[in-house]
């Protein structure tokens, strides 16, 4: 049969798939971005199992071994020998299709079924197979893929962007104070109806709007300063407040079937590659993982922000980050020759059934899974059982795994 057959995972997408292209556009799917997401949720797992990971984004670490032949062991990691890196291919091709089993060309939208084929070009393990299908179970439980994942949740309300202190009433009319370039929303509009609905106050639009999504559609009808009315397609919402990234995977392969001690086993045996520094990423393993499932954090107000608690940060939204907060974790923008640094915490509010947020902890930097507990708990009070809610690499693996 040559290399083998391929294998197939059927996911359902819980928010839109960001995977960007060249120009930061959206509206198409790019492969290789979503390929770059089960790479790394990869590495995270393989360092969560004892095994070392290379970092294909840095030059001082990443594979191959340059004194060594690709056949000959401590060439490669464990993570190369399956996704490849110079001089030893990928063992496999994906191909992202629908359900009619057509290759998709454009953006994954939210509540779209979509198909992982993962076809061999040459002989995978039984073990590759099995990290792999562990991988892709560990995204839909408790991450997800593609970009812009680190937008955060809000409950504040908002149309097109704007927000309420942009809006004003006149004669029971709702005018628009203040735009943005780019917006179909101009200045001075006056807003007549929301989705067919009148409005005439503000209350009016955050009763329509409160329960909508960021970023869902809404048509709104406005009359411009020239007096004549105009019908908008537009979103509801802030769009830098829109989740990205959620899938859940409905059904996998019946053949894959290993234990957490295989899958250990194969990550530290003596082939891979494992003489390297790893200090600047070691983070990214599930050994510092940590999941809560069906709470968000999000911006309440202007003042208040328990994502901004957790991370250290100021909640008063115009308040800038002072010297004292958690850099770490609440990660910083490139400035001068100092490389940008994500944040270590990722909160979806995502109303498809699926609220997430999840983490790393860095005891070095002295956040440690108590720490973590404790943030948490200032954020959400009683609602939060940390003993119960808040689930670790133990816990996790045990949900990937069979316990054979």
């Amino acid at each position: 049969m040559g290399a083998g057959e391929w294998k197939e995972w059927e996911f359902k997408a819980l928010t839109d798939i960001w995977t960007g292209d060249a120009n930061g556009k959206g509206n198409r799917f790019i492969p290789t971005g979503l390929m770059g997401s089960i790479r790394w949720w990869f590495e995270v797992l393989v360092r969560g199992l004892g095994g070392k990971a290379c970092d294909p984004t840095d030059g001082r670490v990443r594979c191959p071994n340059h004194g060594k032949r690709p056949n000959e062991a401590d060439h490669h990691c464990v993570v190369c020998e399956l996704f490849g890196c110079t001089g030893w291919a990928r063992k496999f091709r994906l191909m992202v299709l629908d359900e009619n089993g057509r290759v998709i060309q454009n953006q994954i939208k939210a509540k779209q079924t979509f198909i992982l084929r993962f076809i061999p070009l040459r002989f995978i393990r039984e073990e590759e197979w099995c990290l792999l299908n562990a991988t892709l179970n560990l995204i839909s439980k408790c991450g997800a893929v593609g970009g812009r994942t680190v937008l955060k949740p809000s409950k504040e309300w908002g149309i097109e962007d704007l927000g309420k202190d942009d809006l004003g009433v006149h004669n029971n009319q709702v005018i628009v104070k203040n735009s943005r370039k780019g917006l179909k929303l101009r200045k001075n509009d006056i807003i007549l109806k929301i989705d067919g609905e009148q409005v005439s106050s503000i209350d009016d639009i955050e009763r329509i709007l409160k329960e909508k999504r960021h970023g869902d559609p809404i048509e709104i009808e406005v009359k411009k300063s020239n007096g004549e009315t105009e019908k908008i397609k537009s979103w509801a919402g802030k769009r830098h407040h829109i989740d990205f990234g959620l899938v859940k995977l409905e059904h996998s392969p019946e053949d894959i079937n290993c234990s957490r001690g295989e899958a250990e086993k194969y990550v530290i045996d003596s082939q891979w590659r494992k003489g390297f520094d790893y200090k600047p990423f070691a983070w990214a393993s599930l050994k510092y993982f940590w999941c809560v499932k069906g709470k968000y954090l999000a911006r309440l107000n202007n003042n208040e922000s328990t994502f901004n608690m957790v991370i250290g940060r100021p909640s008063e939204k115009e308040k800038s980050s002072d010297e004292n907060s958690d850099k770490w974790i609440a990660g910083y923008k490139a400035t001068g020759g100092q490389l940008p640094e994500s944040k270590k915490v990722f909160s979806f509010k995502n109303t498809n059934g699926k609220a997430l947020t999840f983490g790393f902890v860095n005891p070095k930097e002295k956040i440690d899974p108590e720490n973590m507990k404790s943030r948490l708990k200032d954020a959400w009070g009683d609602e939060f059982n940390p003993d119960i809610d808040f689930l670790t690499v133990d816990q996790i693996l045990g949900e990937l795994f069979n316990h054979s």
